[in-house]
C-alpha cells in the first residue's frame, strides 16, 4: 500500500479536494483505495456522503486503539473506495498522542495492520502543527503540498516546507515530497491571471528541487462534481482532471 498525505499548514489550500478527486480517480481505475480523514473539520467525510451514528468508531477510536483499524473502515458509495472517517470529536486525540511518547508513529502503526487490503492510502491532514498533523505526516511515504495561487498560498507553502524539513531532521518524516500543487489558478479564457502567475513563480523559487505540478484551475465545476459525486471527466471536463492524473503518475513513478 502506497500512503500519500496532502499537507498544507493553512486552511483552504485544496487538501480535501485533492484527496477526494485523486481517490475517485484511483478507485475508478480499479485500485482499492483507503481515504483517511485526519481533520476534525471532517470535510472529506462530508464530501463522501458518510453519515455516522454517534456510537460508530472514527479515526479517533482507531488511533487510540479502542477499535481495530478494520473496525474503523467503512465502504463508501463508490466501488473500491473506503474511508476512516472523522468527526469534530477528533481534536481529543491530540492529548492522547502527546502523552503516548511515540505520537508521530502511531497512525503509521495502525495503518500497517490493513496495508495488505489496499493499493493506496490517501490522508487529508489537519492544517496546523498539531499532534494529529504530526502523526499523519509520520504515516506518509509521499506528500503533496496543495497551495492556493495567491499570497496566502505562497506563505502556506513556505511554512509547510519548513515543517516537513523539521520533521525530516528528527526522522519523524522519512517520505518524499511529490510536488507542490497550485490550487485555484485563475484563468480568463487562455490568459492566466497576473496574480496566479506571479505567485506560482514565487512557489517555484521557494520549492527549489521540489516539482511544481500542473495547477488546479479555479472553476465552479469542482463544486458541481463534488455535489454529484463524480469525476470531472464525467461532467465533460477532462482538462480539469488532468492535474490529478499527473499526480497519480508522479506517485507511481
Amino acid at each position: 500500500m502506497k500512503t500519500c498525505a496532502a499537507i498544507s499548514l493553512s486552511g483552504g489550500q485544496g487538501k480535501t479536494t485533492v484527496v477526494f478527486f485523486l481517490g475517485l480517480l484511483m478507485a475508478a481505475q480499479g485500485h482499492r483505495v483507503l481515504l483517511v480523514d485526519a481533520d476534525p473539520q471532517s470535510n472529506l467525510t462530508f464530501y463522501l456522503g458518510q453519515e455516522l451514528q454517534p456510537t460508530q468508531p472514527t479515526l479517533l477510536e482507531v488511533i487510540t486503539a479502542q477499535v481495530t483499524p478494520e473496525d474503523g473502515i467503512y465502504p463508501t458509495r463508490y466501488p473500491n473506495l473506503f474511508v476512516i472517517p472523522a468527526d469534530r470529536g477528533l481534536f481529543k486525540v491530540n492529548d492522547f498522542l502527546a502523552s503516548s511518547g511515540a505520537g508521530a508513529f502511531i497512525l503509521k502503526l495502525r495503518l500497517q495492520a490493513v496495508a495488505k487490503l489496499f493499493d493506496y492510502c490517501l490522508i487529508d491532514v489537519q492544517p496546523s502543527r498539531s499532534q494529529l498533523c504530526l502523526t499523519a505526516t509520520g504515516a506518509a511515504e509521499f506528500v503533496v503540498i496543495p497551495a492556493e495561487a495567491n499570497v496566502k498560498g505562497t506563505n502556506s507553502l513556505l511554512d509547510t516546507l519548513d515543517f516537513l524539513n523539521e520533521q525530516k531532521q528528527i526522522t519523524a518524516f522519512s517520505g518524499r515530497i511529490l510536488g507542490v500543487l497550485p490550487f485555484r489558478d485563475r484563468w480568463t479564457g487562455k490568459s492566466q491571471a497576473l496574480e496566479s502567475r506571479q505567485n506560482i513563480e514565487a512557489m517555484q523559487q521557494l520549492a527549489g528541487a521540489v516539482p511544481i505540478l500542473p495547477s488546479i484551475r479555479e472553476s465552479e465545476q469542482f463544486k458541481r462534481a463534488i455535489r454529484q459525486g463524480c469525476l470531472l471527466t464525467e461532467l465533460g471536463y477532462p482538462d480539469l482532471q488532468y492535474p490529478f492524473e499527473k499526480l497519480l503518475e508522479a506517485l507511481n513513478a
